[in-house]
């Protein structure tokens, strides 16, 4: 029985959680992820109730009070003082036991402003200071304690500061590696820290295994249904046109508990829908994973948008850039590795990635296989040198399910005529042809800016027919509306003329469907994946039918062709079929290979990554900062706010925050001297004249001069 409900855990403004409560709450679910993973279930218990105790420091206590206003210097780190008590558990765990203590808020040594465990015992008499009034609070932990089953006895200030210097020793021998242990204590405090104030903590929610046979479904229509899975292989690579049924294929390949990952949010948006409406009647989990991931199920339950972000999902939906942590060693990769170890990865679309991002995945196929992973790569088209290299990844073809259609069944997906257009302007007459004949129309650019322009083109033209535009620059809210209407709406639409332009976030596994494709040219796989836009819908009564695709010529200067190579867009331009021929799937392949004969892996070493050559290069108990990530990554790695939004966004929760942040690329507006503010995520703060509710962000007006609050002087 707890004796001691006046020591807290945190502060009234985060609840007021009892720190027997919250060491419970954090030993309860620990021994149900060990048991999932595992790791021994008795350490798991003993280091979740003992790595907070150094809380009960009336130190510690006296900052969690509203009053309290640290001086200069003050240091007082819960976690070293929560290393007295290791003397309390049995010798041989007492590693394990140090590995989930002593960093699960700091990394060990290096850590920001020089607060780890180390970086403070070289910094100053760190004992001494964390042992202060150690007589007077060490029995009331004790007691704490031993209300939570572990066997005590009296520590005595020597018997302290000996397990201080144990742990001590421990952590200065730590090499390269990846503590399964700090992962595991992370990911339970962090679930019981977002669930104990608001929600029951979901014990019987997490590590559901799903049951997927509803994609034991068969269909002539779908090629890859009647593929079997009768293989002792590890992983698989299935190479299938768009509608083949590869979602469906990839899924049943899986035995456990499942990650599907997919190039962007828009498709994991989809996807998400797709598989909780498939496992509806089950008892699987099924998570969303990404920036706004709160915001997409803000309509589902409150402990369904709490658990999003934590541990144990029967499947989780996500795109590789959440798993991204584990190859730099970012704060909380451990916590990725215990979710991920021993699942079934799904790595859908691989090949749609492009040299930083490419990189990084081949990094993460390295680490799911070291985490005894099962891992499944489904892709319409890739390089065959590129293929190769995740074949050799992955153990070879000992490892690999390999699955291909032959090409007579390939045939059966020929559905498009391809003309080049060599002039912008023989695009319009191709527009102004479809509408008339009440055509749906799909506009794709390779930039958000001409993106922009076209839309604003196609709406003076034709004012009253239903249009939209959408790409990666818009409010979260404003882009989850989007999304919605595209789906429910423009792709129901029959005899009805309409318009979407868009940028690249159409490529991929959003289920759309149009009569007309016109696109700028793009890489050969990209242009493979946008093309499956068109004549979509698979039925027998669609096979052997065409609709057409016109592509634009490429640009002539190497800055209109970014974010692609111009060369690369010269080469597909002239391998793509012309004059209304077919584009013949069975042919697509020597095609791609014509536009990369070979692939130059780009590589990531230089940022310091976590991961490589087999092994772990980080230190244990280390981590490195989220800015390793993001300036390798450039991909939506800053937000901005509208000034309109700035107080919402000071006053708002996690969730509002979230709908009023507009992803954008931390290179192209941090050179701007923008307000950016200190909150949340920190978002860039954009004139009102920067952001259009119909068109998103409009770059050239997030600059200071058109804030509202600008005076001439």
């Amino acid at each position: 029985m707890n004796r001691h409900s006046e020591i807290l855990a945190k502060s009234e403004h985060n609840g007021s959680i009892c720190l027997y409560q919250h060491l419970k709450n954090v030993a309860d679910i620990a021994v149900v992820v060990s048991n999932h993973v595992g790791l021994d279930k008795q350490i798991a218990y003993e280091g979740a109730v003992l790595h907070d105790i150094g809380k009960v420091s009336p130190i510690f206590q006296k900052t969690l009070t509203s009053s309290f206003k640290p001086k200069p210097g003050f240091v007082f780190r819960h976690e070293i003082a929560s290393l007295f008590f290791i003397s309390l558990v049995p010798e041989s765990h007492r590693d394990a036991v140090i590995e989930m203590i002593v960093a699960h808020h700091k990394s060990m040594y290096k850590d920001t402003r020089d607060l780890g465990f180390l970086d403070l015992d070289d910094n100053m008499d760190s004992f001494a200071i964390h042992s202060e009034q150690f007589e007077s609070w060490c029995p009331i932990a004790l007691e704490i304690l031993e209300s939570l089953d572990i066997s005590t006895h009296p520590i005595s200030i020597e018997e302290a500061e000996a397990n201080y210097n144990y742990a001590l020793d421990y952590c200065e021998e730590r090499k390269s590696y990846c503590s399964l242990w700090r992962g595991l204590l992370m990911a339970s405090d962090h679930m019981a820290s977002a669930t104990e104030s608001e929600v029951k903590l979901p014990l019987d929610r997490i590590f559901v295994q799903p049951d997927l046979a509803f994609y034991n479904r068969q269909s002539k229509v779908y090629p890859l249904s009647l593929v079997p899975i009768n293989t002792n292989k590890k992983h698989t690579i299935v190479t299938a046109p768009t509608g083949a049924g590869k979602t469906d294929f990839l899924m049943r390949c899986c035995k456990g508990r499942v990650f599907y990952t997919l190039p962007f949010q828009a498709s994991i948006n989809a996807m998400y829908d797709r598989i909780k409406a498939d496992l509806s009647n089950t008892d699987a989990q099924v998570y969303l994973l990404h920036a706004a991931s709160n915001l997409k199920v803000k309509d589902g339950s409150l402990e369904e948008s709490i658990m999003q972000r934590h541990v144990g999902a029967s499947v989780k939906v996500l795109t590789p850039h959440q798993m991204a942590s584990i190859v730099f060693g970012i704060k909380g990769y451990e916590a990725m590795a215990i979710d991920l170890k021993g699942c079934d990865v799904i790595l859908d679309e691989i090949h749609t990635y492009s040299d930083v991002v490419q990189a990084i995945v081949l990094r993460i196929v390295e680490i799911l296989v070291a985490l005894n992973c099962r891992v499944h790569i489904g892709t319409a088209t890739m390089p065959t040198v590129l293929y190769q290299k995740i074949l050799s990844l992955l153990g070879g073809t000992s490892q690999v399910y390999e699955v291909k259609l032959d090409d007579r069944v390939l045939e059966t997906f020929n559905r498009h005529q391809v003309y080049k257009l060599q002039e912008k302007e023989e695009a319009f007459q191709v527009i102004a042809d479809s509408v008339s004949n009440k055509k749906k129309i799909l506009i794709v650019c390779n930039q958000v800016k001409r993106a922009q322009e076209m839309y604003d083109i196609v709406s003076d033209l034709y004012p009253n027919i239903d249009k939209m535009l959408i790409h990666s620059r818009y409010k979260r809210e404003d882009r989850v509306r989007l999304e919605d209407e595209l789906k429910k709406n423009f792709n129901v639409m029959d005899d009805i003329p309409c318009v979407v332009v868009s940028t690249q976030v159409v490529e991929v596994s959003l289920d759309i469907s149009f009569d007309v494709m016109i696109t700028e040219c793009a890489p050969i796989d990209a242009l493979i994946q946008r093309f499956g836009r068109i004549n979509r819908k698979r039925t027998q009564d669609t096979i052997g039918h065409y609709k057409p695709v016109y592509v634009l010529a490429p640009p002539e200067y190497d800055k209109e062709a970014l974010p692609y190579s111009k060369d690369v867009l010269e080469d597909t331009f002239a391998v793509l079929p012309d004059h209304g021929a077919i584009m013949r799937e069975a042919e697509v392949q020597e095609m791609i290979d014509t536009v990369y004969p070979e692939e130059h892996f780009h590589n990531i070493d230089y940022t310091g990554v976590a991961f490589s050559d087999g092994k772990w290069k980080i230190k244990a108990l280390c981590h490195r900062s989220k800015s390793a990530l993001l300036e390798t990554l450039d991909i939506n790695s800053a937000v901005c706010v509208t000034e309109a939004d700035k107080e919402a966004y000071l006053m708002g929760d996690t969730l509002e925050r979230s709908e009023l942040e507009i992803p954008i690329s931390y290179h192209s507006i941090a050179h701007r001297n923008l307000e950016q503010i200190d909150k949340g995520m920190h978002p860039f703060v954009i004139p009102n004249k920067g952001y259009d509710e119909e068109r998103g962000l409009l770059s050239d007006y997030c600059k200071t001069e058109y804030y509202q609050s600008f005076e001439i002087l």
